[in-house]
């Protein structure tokens, strides 16, 4: 597995192509090629939770990225923290994606994506009679609006190559409302429907769009309610999670690293026959069979 022939600043042999090539096998042994390396993706709101599992499992199947983040410090620590891991490369935009300014840069540093995933935050927690005018307008924008736009700016080129893949991050709340997320539940089911019929118009083309809707997962958004509530209740953080966790059927949070991998799929060549769908992923909370 070695050449000899070939040596090292300390005199140990350096790895043939031969053992490289073993290597990279057996590195890659039980994972399902997904047939888009080389590809390219924009990963919006990607520096940190459900955003930055995305990127970070397009990365390992071999797709070159741009980040997006609103926090330079958090964005670029993102950004090496997957250069290294994955050795592709990773450009960090920091824009917010809810203003043409933002979606102008973004493009700017990846002009043709292969890959768009639209994932953006959402209003915060709050009773619907206290939602002004103003609040409802930047609600729909963040969560209908600058995903329709940016899924405009790119759809075309995509639908020319005929390879393209769409993945709108919504939430379960979708099929699910919560009290208190009305606009966020209103703007993404909004979205929903939107793009149902596009996806539709594009499927001759091998472009898809589909829709990932998460319910709980440990990220720092999760413990931050959890931390909201605590204050708010007195009850400590870790009775409060403990009471989330067995409210859901499979008794536990959901886990980074399963829904980027799930995204990272449906970007694959695998998924080409899968569109305008809505995955949830939730642990089985949602109590219905269709």
């Amino acid at each position: 597995m070695w050449n000899a022939e070939l040596t090292c600043a300390t005199g140990r042999p350096k790895p043939s192509l031969t053992y490289i090539m073993r290597l990279d096998n057996w590195l890659n042994e039980g994972r399902m090629d997904l047939g888009i390396r080389g590809r390219k993706a924009i990963v919006c709101a990607s520096s940190q939770g459900l955003g930055k599992a995305c990127a970070r499992a397009l990365a390992e199947a071999g797709v070159s990225l741009v980040i997006n983040g609103r926090n330079r410090l958090l964005l670029d620590q993102t950004a090496e923290e997957i250069r290294q891991a994955t050795n592709v490369d990773v450009t960090p935009v920091l824009a917010d994606i809810s203003t043409q300014e933002g979606q102008a840069a973004l493009l700017a540093a990846c002009p043709a994506p292969d890959i768009l995933v639209n994932n953006n935050g959402g209003p915060p927690f709050r009773d619907f009679r206290d939602l002004d005018r103003q609040a409802l307008l930047t609600g729909v924008t963040m969560n209908m609006v600058t995903p329709i736009e940016l899924i405009q700016k790119v759809i075309d080129a995509m639908r020319a190559r005929e390879f393209g893949r769409i993945v709108n991050i919504t939430s379960v709340s979708v099929k699910m409302p919560l009290a208190g997320l009305d606009l966020s539940s209103g703007a993404r089911a909004g979205l929903t429907a939107f793009v149902a019929g596009i996806a539709r118009s594009v499927a001759d083309k091998n472009v898809t769009i589909n829709n990932m809707l998460p319910g709980s997962f440990d990220t720092e958004r999760l413990r931050g309610g959890f931390r909201a509530s605590a204050k708010h209740t007195g009850i400590s953080e870790s009775v409060i999670a403990q009471r989330s966790q067995q409210m859901i059927p499979a008794k536990r949070f959901g886990t980074p690293s399963e829904f980027g991998q799930t995204c990272a799929f449906l970007c694959s060549v695998h998924a080409g026959y899968i569109t305008g769908q809505n995955i949830l992923l939730d642990g089985g909370s949602y109590p219905a069979a269709f």
